[in-house]
């Protein structure tokens, strides 16, 4: 069974500098909450409460963001706001959260083996803090149900447009098993249009189990073999894939990855004309602008 998470927030953010340079990118808003806040309620609406945040000495807004604020309650109630006061109270609730340094090579596989290493032999979900899903069943849950019918690692994947394939690993397929669910062989990463081996992006969402940390540990053995002194969780998936059975879930939602500028201000865009007390104006407002 998934029970635990892991978050990693110790990336640089640098396709959205200058906004990133002091405000992390985790915390960016999203309609009324940040980024992270909404993959943190992902999470706990899937049934997974306890949290690893695999952070840096600049990413100090995040852990304040969930840090309790007995100061902050108790004006808000002095000034008859009970309604805010209970939603900054519910914030350092919602879940137990750890935080972690990151420490190791850089590359996104490094984080995931930090959590590891404190959160045992068990398998354990890993969602990035610049993707958010609207989806009637949660992104976590999907892979969670995917992983209780497996018992191997899952991979979150999209369908996608061929000529974006260089911006993702791509898996291999090796069988449809329907649902939705896919087994695969491997990923390839970023490979050209033509070099493709199917349809579908590996977008951020995985369940890693102890095989594939077992990869990862590999990996930082032989690290300064990389010319780019970095360790990737999608290359221990590929290796462990090699091995193992690996299974892939296409998610059944709408992604909005918040990563580049423009993507962002498109999951900004789209929160807002979802939401019903602004959605209305802001479709009318659009509608004038023509």
């Amino acid at each position: 069974m998934v029970r635990k998470a892991v978050i990693p927030v110790a990336g640089l953010g640098t396709r959205l500098l200058p906004l990133t340079k002091a405000l992390p990118k985790e915390m960016l808003p999203i309609g009324d909450k940040p980024v992270i806040e909404h993959t943190i309620r992902e999470l706990v609406d899937s049934g997974i409460d306890e949290i690893t945040i695999v952070t840096s000495a600049r990413k100090d807004l995040v852990q304040r963001h969930f840090a309790p604020d007995a100061d902050l309650e108790e004006q808000l109630r002095t000034a008859g706001k009970g309604d805010l006061a209970d939603a900054v109270a519910e914030l350092s609730s919602m879940a137990h959260i750890t935080y972690l340094y990151q420490r190791g090579p850089y590359g996104n596989g490094t984080p995931v083996l930090n959590a590891a290493r404190v959160i045992g032999d068990e398998p354990f979900m890993v969602l990035w803090a610049d993707d958010v899903f609207v989806a009637e069943v949660p992104r976590a849950k999907q892979l969670k149900s995917a992983y209780e019918a497996t018992k191997a690692p899952v991979l979150a994947l999209m369908p996608m447009a061929v000529e974006d394939a260089s911006r993702y690993g791509v898996p291999v397929v090796e069988e449809d098993l329907g649902g939705g669910r896919l087994r695969i062989s491997g990923l390839v990463e970023k490979p050209a249009p033509e070099q493709a081996p199917s349809r579908y992006a590996a977008i951020g969402g995985y369940v890693v189990t102890p095989g594939v940390v077992e990869e990862l540990e590999a990996a930082t053995r032989r690290w300064h073999e990389n010319p780019e002194g970095e360790i990737y969780l999608t290359d221990a998936l590929h290796r462990h894939a090699a091995q193992h059975p690996v299974y892939g879930q296409v998610i059944d939602g709408t992604w909005w990855d918040t990563g580049s500028p423009l993507n962002y201000l498109k999951a900004q865009f789209a929160a807002a004309l979802a939401d019903p007390a602004y959605g209305p104006e802001l479709r009318r407002l659009a509608r004038e602008s023509g």
